[in-house]
C-alpha cells in the first residue's frame, strides 16, 4: 500500500480511436467491445459523458491516414477484421461532442506532413472558440504508413526531415493563432465597430517548407494556440517535443525506462528556455481488471482469443512498412530498418522477428496491460508515477468501452481515495489551465509560440 501523503495528483486522459480497432489489434469480435459501432454518434456521446463525469481531464482521439500494405496490396484480412479502415475524422467527432460536454478537454490528432497549415489553423481555432477553450492538438509527423502519402499524392519525407518540416509548420500556425488577431480585437458594438483594425494583423511566413501571407481566417480563440500534445520517442522527436510540446506521451515500460524518457524530455525543455516541469509527461497505460488475479488473467486470455492471428503481419506492416512474413522467425530485428515508425522497430531491437509477431498479437503498438485486481492496478500506477517522474496517464482501453468502465468503477475510486486523482474545479477552466496549470488560458511566456504574441504586442 502506498503512503497517501506521498502521492502527487495525476492527470488522466482517455485514448480512443475513430475506427473499429486500434493499436494494430483487432478485438471488435469480443462480446464486450462496443466500438465496432464507432460510426454512431451515440458511442462517442456516451463515452465522453462517462469520462467527464468520472473526472478525466481529456478525451484523446488518435488518427491515421494510411492503411496496411503488404507487397503493394491491402490484405483481405484487413477488411475482414476491420483493422485499418474505415475511420472517421476526429475533429468532426470532437465538434459533435462540444455541446455534449462542459468541462472535458477534447484532443484531436493532426498531421504536419499532410495538412495545409492555413486551413488546419482555422479548423482548430474554430473548435477552441466553440468549446470555450477546451481543445488540444496531438502533433504528428505521420510516419506510420507510406500509403498515406500515396493517397495524398505527395512524396514521403525522411524521418528527421519530417520534424524540420513540422517545426516550419508550427511557425505558420503560431503566427495565425498568436499574431493575426490580438485578444480583444472583436468588439461587436452595434453602435460602433465589429472589430478593432489596430488589433488585426497581416502575417508573413516564408519558410523552407511552407509559405503563408495574409490575414488569419478566425479571430483569436480562448487559448490562442490549442494545448500541444506530442509523442516522438526518437532524438529528433524529443527535441521537437522539448521545444513545442506541453503534454508529452511516452510508451509503457519499466520505471527505469520511463524515468529515462522523462529525464530526456525535461532536459530538452530546459534547453529551450523552459522549466523542467513545464512539460507534463503522461505514460500510456492499459489494464485488465478482475476481482481476483485469476479472473483478470482469464479476461486477458479472452482478449487474445477474440483476435485473428492472421492480422498480425498486416498490422505490423501498417505501422512500419515492414512485411515480417518475408523474414525467417530467427531474424534479428536489429537487421531491419525503415523510414516509417522507427519507434516500433527500436522497441524490439534486441528481439527476433518471431518474438515481435508473438508480442504484436498480444497488444500491438499499445501498452502491455497490467493484469490484476483494482488494488494492484492502482499500486502500479502510483509506483510508475512516483518512480518515473510522470504527471499522469493516457488510459487505453483494451476492450472499449468495457475496459474503461472497469477502470472507472473499480480502480479510479482507489486512486481518488489515495489522493492521486483530484476532483476537477467547479469553475470553468480552459484545457491549458486544467492540464498544464497555467494561470491563464494562453501559452506560457516561456513557450516558443508565445514569442509571436509578444512581438505583435509591440507593434
Amino acid at each position: 500500500m502506498t503512503d497517501q501523503n506521498s502521492v502527487k495528483p495525476l492527470r488522466l486522459g482517455l485514448f480512443e480511436n475513430a475506427q473499429a480497432n486500434d493499436s494494430g489489434t483487432a478485438t471488435w469480435r469480443h462480446p464486450d467491445n462496443g466500438r465496432y459501432l464507432f460510426d454512431k454518434l451515440e458511442y462517442w456521446r456516451d463515452t465522453a459523458r462517462m469520462v467527464e463525469d468520472a473526472g478525466f481531464d481529456f478525451l484523446f482521439l488518435a488518427d491515421a491516414w494510411g492503411w496496411a500494405d503488404v507487397a503493394g496490396e491491402r490484405p483481405d484480412i484487413c477488411s475482414v477484421e476491420g483493422l485499418d479502415l474505415p475511420r472517421l475524422d476526429p475533429a468532426i467527432i470532437l465538434a459533435a461532442l462540444i455541446p455534449e460536454t462542459t468541462r472535458l478537454g477534447l484532443v484531436a490528432t493532426g498531421s504536419t506532413l499532410l495538412e495545409p497549415p492555413y486551413s488546419f489553423a482555422r479548423r482548430m481555432a474554430t473548435l477552441d472558440i466553440l468549446s470555450g477553450g477546451r481543445i488540444g492538438w496531438n502533433v504528428v509527423t505521420t510516419g506510420t504508413a507510406d500509403t498515406a502519402v500515396q493517397g495524398f499524392g505527395v512524396p514521403m519525407v525522411g524521418h528527421d526531415e519530417r520534424y524540420l518540416m513540422a517545426d516550419d509548420f508550427m511557425q505558420v500556425v503560431y503566427k495565425l493563432w498568436e499574431q493575426a488577431w490580438e485578444e480583444g480585437a472583436l468588439e461587436r458594438d452595434k453602435s460602433g465597430r465589429f472589430a478593432d483594425p489596430s488589433k488585426v494583423h497581416r502575417i508573413a511566413h516564408d519558410g523552407p517548407y511552407f509559405r503563408s501571407h495574409g490575414y488569419g481566417n478566425t479571430s483569436r480563440s480562448p487559448q490562442g494556440t490549442p494545448v500541444l500534445f506530442q509523442a516522438g520517442a526518437s532524438p529528433a522527436g524529443r527535441e521537437f517535443g522539448g521545444k513545442h510540446g506541453e503534454a508529452i506521451f511516452v510508451g509503457s515500460g519499466s520505471v527505469e525506462q520511463l524515468r529515462a524518457h522523462s529525464s530526456a524530455i525535461r532536459e530538452e525543455a530546459v534547453k529551450n528556455g523552459r522549466a523542467a516541469d513545464e512539460v507534463k509527461i503522461m505514460s500510456a497505460f492499459a489494464a485488465i481488471v478482475g476481482s481476483t488475479e485469476e479472473e483478470a488473467r482469464r479476461k486477458y486470455a479472452e482478449v487474445a482469443d477474440a483476435q485473428n492471428p492472421d492480422v498480425t503481419v498486416a498490422s505490423y506492416a501498417w505501422f512500419t512498412g515492414l512485411d515480417l512474413s518475408a523474414y525467417a522467425p530467427h531474424t534479428p530485428m536489429s537487421e531491419l530498418s525503415t523510414e516509417l515508425s522507427q519507434t516500433q522497430v527500436a522497441r524490439f531491437a534486441d528481439k527476433t522477428v518471431g518474438d515481435v509477431l508473438g508480442d504484436w498479437h498480444a497488444h500491438g503498438v499499445g501498452a502491455r496491460p497490467i493484469v490484476g485486481t483494482p488494488e494492484q492496478v492502482a499500486d502500479r500506477m502510483i509506483e510508475l508515477a512516483d518512480g518515473a517522474d510522470l504527471d499522469g496517464f493516457l488510459f487505453a482501453p483494451v476492450i472499449p468501452p468495457a475496459s474503461t468502465v472497469d477502470f472507472i468503477e473499480h480502480v479510479l475510486p482507489i486512486l481518488k481515495e489515495r489522493g492521486a486523482i483530484v476532483e476537477p474545479s467547479s469553475e470553468p477552466q480552459s484545457l491549458r489551465e486544467r492540464l498544464i496549470g497555467t494561470p491563464t488560458p494562453a501559452l506560457a511566456d516561456s513557450h516558443t509560440g508565445s514569442q509571436h504574441r509578444r512581438t505583435m504586442s509591440r507593434v
